[in-house]
């Protein structure tokens, strides 16, 4: 989920926390316990700092490590260290249980993302993603506002959260639903389908659709269960030459590989004679304009020139990136 919806998230967690008989009755603990479940609900996010380096390493490590099972351990043994030494009074065991619910409960929303984390790491680095909740859902957001404002105007938190937590488990339980019924209405329009990938956007009854069989990629879009194909796309295996073997070793192409399951490529000659190599992700159509790629550019002796990887919204935007980079 978004940076957002995690922190309302963290701030109903803590309004929740009411209902422990042992945060009701003591303030500090209280305090200690809101100021737990707010930093809990962002911490496993702090690998965004990640960005400042560069996308491949963002692309490749974020939402792994700082969500993984030894992660969800340690963040709130983490945070519980640091609140108790400014909540001195607060009960610890109270306040490491509730923070240890709002590090949970960050994994575990996100693993309803498209996107997705490494939350079964280290015993796998598979990336775990059902892909029903939009990474920013408006329904989900605005409910926890909701609750918070009912909060602020003197309703009691552990009722209106309890809820409110209701409603989103029966909202989950519909995204299930809705998503198993477009898989249901892609494979009757794409018979051969091996693999389908559906995943959510800010529309509840839209969906994007991307889809390989044997021979072809598909992308598409869902209305309710209406199946509209874009884009076509035979599949082709990456030729085996030096150049494309030098140019998927650049880390910018090799973190877009470990992340993107379905992808087409294309490899031209350019007017400055260099060779650009283009992979493009196939999950994100938006506007007619696929936004998550990787390029790099070889000269003629294959060495690579300029790459990029990430999300990109314009032709010119991208040419800009790799400028940039070559002249770095």
């Amino acid at each position: 989920m978004d940076t957002g919806t995690h922190l309302v998230m963290g701030i109903a967690l803590g309004g929740l926390s009411l209902m422990d008989p042992v945060v009701a009755n003591h303030s500090v603990t209280f305090a200690a316990v809101l100021t737990g479940t707010i930093v809990g609900s962002q911490a496993p996010d702090v690998d965004t700092v990640l960005k400042l380096r560069n996308n491949a390493v963002y692309i490749r490590h974020h939402r792994g490590i700082t969500h993984s099972t030894p992660a969800v351990i340690l963040w709130p043994i983490g945070i519980t260290a640091i609140v108790s030494l400014i909540f001195q009074d607060a009960n610890v065991l109270h306040l490491w249980l509730w923070t240890f619910l709002a590090v949970f409960l960050h994994v575990f929303v996100d693993i309803f993302n498209a996107y997705g984390t490494q939350a079964l790491r280290p015993f796998s680095r598979k990336w775990v993603a059902l892909g029903v909740i939009n990474t920013f859902d408006p329904y989900i957001f605005g409910i926890h506002c909701i609750g918070i404002i009912l909060w602020a105007l003197g309703s009691n938190p552990v009722i209106i959260f309890s809820i409110m937590y209701f409603i989103i488990i029966g909202y989950y339980i519909l995204r299930f639903l809705l998503q198993q019924s477009v898989k249901n209405a892609v494979r009757k329009t794409i018979p051969d389908a091996k693999i389908i990938i559906v995943a959510p956007t800010m529309r509840f009854f839209t969906w994007r659709v991307a889809a390989k069989s044997e021979t072809h990629y598909y992308v598409g879009r869902a209305f309710g269960r209406t199946i509209n194909i874009y884009d076509k796309f035979k599949i082709r295996p990456l030729p085996q030459t030096p150049l494309v073997e030098k140019a998927l070793n650049d880390p910018n192409l090799s973190a877009f590989l470990s992340f993107s399951p379905i992808y087409h490529w294309d490899i031209s000659e350019l007017e400055n004679g260099l060779t650009e190599v283009r992979l493009v992700d196939l999950r994100y159509r938006s506007n007619e304009h696929y936004p998550f790629v990787a390029v790099a550019h070889l000269d003629e002796d294959l060495n690579i020139i300029t790459s990029y990887t990430g999300w990109i919204y314009s032709e010119d935007k991208l040419q800009r990136k790799l400028q940039i980079g070559a002249s770095d």
